[in-house]
């Protein structure tokens, strides 16, 4: 039957791995990923190592939810002391240039008094040469700017930490993807491939277009084994959901998190696709909804839980283009999200605030982002105004209202909207929890709590309102969708102050007549 018709089953996921830890962008992205690598995840195992007993311990603890413990048993140590070995061994060069970044820094702080920086690159560690430019800005502070494009053809970006697991959707919470690596499991399918594979477009293209078992095991490169295992997640049957397009008007499906899909029948966009696959729910959109092509997805910023690769490895045989805002070009603390992508395989549009992206029947201006990253100085991030079928729709993502003005000038541009979708995380994680591997300066904790991924309060969210004049407001959930935990590890109950406070916001918008709603799970609108 090697020529029978088949289809990837609904169920079937992909997570994507860098040295068996979960793939996201500060651990893709080159510097970054060394970094995290040298000063996050090697002390990780290492403490593991110490007392695995005490990791797996608080990694059930729900008021450790989303620490940095790893959920290993400790029957399986010596296969994390065998990765921490292997990572020493084959990551050398890694450890090596994360190390030279700390050294750099600590020459620049002691050194660059605001004369000429010229001899001071002889004094960089050899591991930082032709990758780096030493600048002053205009305080006369130093930094050292990363040429990232040329990092990307060093030998510290190594598609070989690259691998990724298939499996089924079992419905139970898989351990937190920041703090656990993924070791081998009988049930799973191991490839080691980079994500650019292209027989990993092959593979899910074939939820859409039915493909045969012999080319989905020459495409992949795969052994009978491997075949034979692969062959369980397929099916002789599509689940594609009938509902997936529409012949008329627009329409707007929530997905989860801050996931929407907009649709006309010529055009169809994605903004920041993290989607369950479990299809034996009744209460969500899955993948199975998806239209079979989508023009555009659109990223809001590099968050772990906005840039899902579990997700986008899923669509690239399906999809047109990603658009992602345009870096800094250089900075520690924000990678380029279109190199990182592209290396991926990916076909990736780089935009400015107010730039322009055209699809079939409308256009996506990308608008500003305030806050929400800790005061760090990240530029990757964007808010995006949707026009299509006749509808202006505001996505705002975690952008916060600390600023009200700037919404005052998004208007003034681009007209009032009639939908904004807001998110209101406004007491998140502090400082050091997302980027301490990239903080070659200790802070204190009072200083990291002082500086949090914090989205708008009620306040904020009636400010963006007031100055958009959107005639409905919509705000996401935050993590709160059980399908999320291995990547939010979030718990909240009605008492807690982030929804207090959009309880707060929605009482403010009924009123002012303004229709609105706190999102959960999935909503349709449709005009």
């Amino acid at each position: 039957m090697a020529d029978e018709q088949l289809f990837l089953r609904s169920k079937a996921i992909i997570e994507p791995l860098v040295d068996r830890f979960f793939a996201w962008p500060y651990t893709i992205a080159p510097v970054q990923a060394a970094m995290n690598l040298a000063f996050l995840q090697v002390p990780l195992l290492e403490s593991y190592l110490q007392s695995p007993q005490v990791h797996v311990a608080a990694s059930n603890n729900p008021e450790l939810r989303g620490g940095y413990f790893i959920n290993i048993p400790q029957e399986r140590a010596d296969e994390v002391r065998d990765l921490l070995a292997a990572i020493k061994r084959d990551r050398a060069d890694m450890l090596k240039f994360a190390e030279a970044i700390a050294a750099g820094q600590e020459i620049l702080r002691a050194n660059a008094t605001g004369f000429d920086l010229t001899p001071l690159y002889p004094k960089l560690p050899a591991e930082l040469g032709g990758l780096v430019e030493l600048a002053y800005d205009t305080d006369n502070q130093a930094q050292m700017r990363f040429m990232e494009p040329v990092v990307y053809k060093s030998n510290v970006y190594q598609e070989a930490r690259q691998s990724v697991q298939l499996s089924m959707e079992t419905g139970i919470e898989r351990p937190f993807i920041l703090s656990t690596p993924r070791l081998p499991s009988p049930d799973v399918l191991e490839l080691d491939i980079p994500f650019c594979h292209e027989g990993l477009a092959e593979l899910f293209r074939s939820r859409v277009h039915p493909t045969t078992l012999a080319h989905l095991r020459d495409a992949l490169g795969l052994d009978d084994a491997q075949a034979k295992q692969l062959r369980t997640l397929l099916t002789d049957k599509p689940s594609l959901s009938e509902d997936r397009h529409i012949d008329s008007g627009g329409r707007i499906r929530y997905f989860g998190h801050a996931c929407l899909v907009l649709q006309t029948p010529e055009a169809a966009i994605v903004t920041d696709p993290f989607i369950s696959a479990d299809s034996d729910k009744t209460d969500r959109y899955t993948l199975d909804d998806l239209p079979d092509y989508i023009d555009l997805v659109l990223i809001t910023h590099g968050h772990q839980d906005h840039i899902v690769l579990e997700t986008l490895l899923q669509l690239r045989g399906r999809l047109g283009a990603i658009v992602v805002p345009r870096s800094s070009r250089g900075n520690l603390a924000d990678p380029s999200m279109a190199l990182m992508l592209r290396h991926q395989g990916f076909n990736v549009i780089e935009v400015d605030d107010f730039d322009e992206v055209e699809f079939p029947g409308g256009k996506i201006t990308a608008t500003p982002f305030l806050g929400e990253h800790c005061d760090l100085d990240i530029r990757a991030k964007s808010t995006y105004w949707a026009e299509l079928a006749g509808k202006k729709i505001f996505i705002g993502a975690d952008s916060s209202g600390i600023e009200p003005n700037l919404y005052r000038y998004v208007k003034s541009h681009l007209g009032r909207a009639d939908i904004a979708f807001l998110g209101m995380e406004c007491d998140g994680a502090p400082l050091t929890w997302l980027y301490q591997a990239l903080l070659t300066i200790p802070v204190t904790k009072k200083m990291s709590n002082s500086r949090k991924l914090s989205g708008s309060n009620a306040e904020q969210a009636a400010a963006i309102m007031t100055e958009l004049g959107a005639n409905e407001a919509y705000v996401y959930a935050m993590g709160e969708e059980d399908w999320l935990g291995h990547v939010m590890a979030t718990t909240y109950t009605e008492d807690t102050y982030q929804i207090k406070q959009i309880e707060e916001f929605l009482t403010w918008c009924k009123d002012r007549n303004i229709k609105a709603g706190h999102l959960f799970k999935q909503q349709e609108w449709r005009w």
